[in-house]
C-alpha cells in the first residue's frame, strides 16, 4: 500500500469567469474508477445546461487508472490540461471536472488550455488539498506505573492516539505511521523495559493538512 498520497478533503466548487465564460471547477477525492465515473454523471446532471463539461481523473497506487474527456471542446484544449494539473500537483486518487457555460466570446485553443487550467486549480484549492498518510494500530498495555512515560513518549513523538481504556492494566491504542511502526515499538519496548504487551493492529490512512 502507498505509505502516503496528495489529494484533496471535500467536494467544494469554485467558479472563474474569462471573457464571459463561466468555468467552475469541482474536484473530489474517489478510491475507484467506478466512484469517479458516478461524480462525473452527478456534475453533469447538476449542469444538464451547460455548454461543456470537461474531466479528467487518476486513480491507483501506480496511477494505473487515468481518463480525460474534452466533451466537445476541441481536442486536447480541456481534458487533457486539467489531467496535467493533477500530475502537476503530484496528486492520485482524484477526479475534476470542469464545467463551462459559453459567454458568447472565442477563446481559441490557447485561451481555452488556459482556462481549463485555471478552473482545474481553482476546483482543487477550493477542496482543500491534503495528504492521506498511512497509519499502523498498535495497542500497548501496560503497568500504570508506565502510563505517564508512555503519554510522554506519544507526545514528543507526535503520535496520533486512537483511544485509552483504563482496566487492571493501561491500554493505549495509538496510530504511528506505517513506515515507521517498527521503530515506534523497539522504542515502547526500551523505554518500558521491555515489561509491556504490544501487539500490531491493522492499517489506516489519515488526513493530514498540507503546511
Amino acid at each position: 500500500m502507498l505509505q502516503s498520497f496528495n489529494t484533496v478533503q471535500h467536494m467544494k466548487p469554485a467558479e472563474i469567469v474569462i471573457k464571459r465564460s463561466r468555468f467552475i471547477g469541482h474536484a473530489k477525492s474517489v478510491d475507484t474508477e467506478e466512484e469517479a465515473i458516478a461524480f462525473i454523471e452527478d456534475v453533469r446532471k447538476q449542469h444538464s445546461d451547460a455548454t461543456h463539461n470537461c474531466y479528467a481523473y487518476i486513480i491507483g497506487e501506480r496511477d494505473q487508472y487515468q481518463k480525460q474527456s474534452d466533451a466537445g471542446e476541441p481536442s486536447g484544449t480541456a481534458g487533457k490540461p486539467i489531467l496535467e494539473v493533477i500530475k502537476n500537483r503530484h496528486m492520485k486518487n482524484i477526479v475534476v471536472v470542469v464545467t463551462r457555460y459559453y459567454g458568447g466570446i472565442m477563446l481559441g485553443a490557447g485561451g481555452l488550455v488556459r482556462a481549463y487550467t485555471d478552473g482545474a486549480v481553482a476546483g482543487i484549492d477550493a477542496a482543500v488539498p491534503i495528504w492521506r498518510k498511512l497509519h499502523q494500530e498498535v495497542r500497548i498495555e501496560a503497568d500504570y506505573t508506565w502510563h505517564g512515560k508512555i503519554e510522554h513518549e506519544l507526545r514528543q513523538s507526535g503520535t496520533l492516539m486512537k483511544e485509552t481504556r483504563f482496566t487492571e492494566q493501561v491500554v493505549v491504542i495509538c496510530l504511528p505511521l506505517h513506515s515507521e511502526a517498527e521503530q515506534f515499538v523497539a522504542r515502547l519496548t526500551d523505554i518500558t523495559q521491555g515489561q509491556c504487551t504490544i501487539q500490531q493492529g491493522g492499517v489506516e490512512y489519515r488526513t493530514h493538512q498540507i503546511e
